[in-house]
């Protein structure tokens, strides 16, 4: 059992990185969601990715960027700068890339938990990744 009343403090090192590329710094969890730090390097895109089971939203703390989404009849790319959030809800086709020159950071808080790396696969996004 996981404490109740977990406090963590932000790793230095990155934990795990992302099937869409991005380092991912683990954080709190509960039953109901987890939540983790992202960066991207600059001039970096993630790989095209959509969810399984999951919904997220997430919180842009620094850098720049841009974020494709496409749900249902629904597509878009928006600008993102810090104090900006947006969702990705379930079924979301999704990318994004850091388009400044500091690494682009932000919170992800996943519904329910992420589940496991088999969680994401990859779709067809605007970018090329890398």
């Amino acid at each position: 059992m996981t404490d109740p009343l977990a406090t963590i403090q932000k790793p230095a090192a990155y934990d795990v990185l992302a099937p869409d590329g991005s380092e991912i710094r683990l954080m709190s969890q509960t039953s109901a969601g987890s939540m983790v730090h992202c960066s991207l390097p600059p001039g970096s895109a993630s790989i095209a990715v959509s969810h399984r089971t999951v919904e997220e939203i997430w919180y842009f703390l620094a850098g720049a960027g841009q974020v494709w989404r496409k749900f249902e009849e629904h597509e878009g790319i928006v600008d993102v700068l810090p104090g900006l959030s947006l969702t990705i809800p379930l079924g979301t086709h999704f990318q994004f890339r850091n388009t400044g020159d500091l690494p682009l950071e932000f919170v992800i808080v996943t519904m329910p938990p992420w589940p496991g790396e088999d969680e994401a696969f990859p779709v067809d996004g605007p970018w090329p990744s890398g």
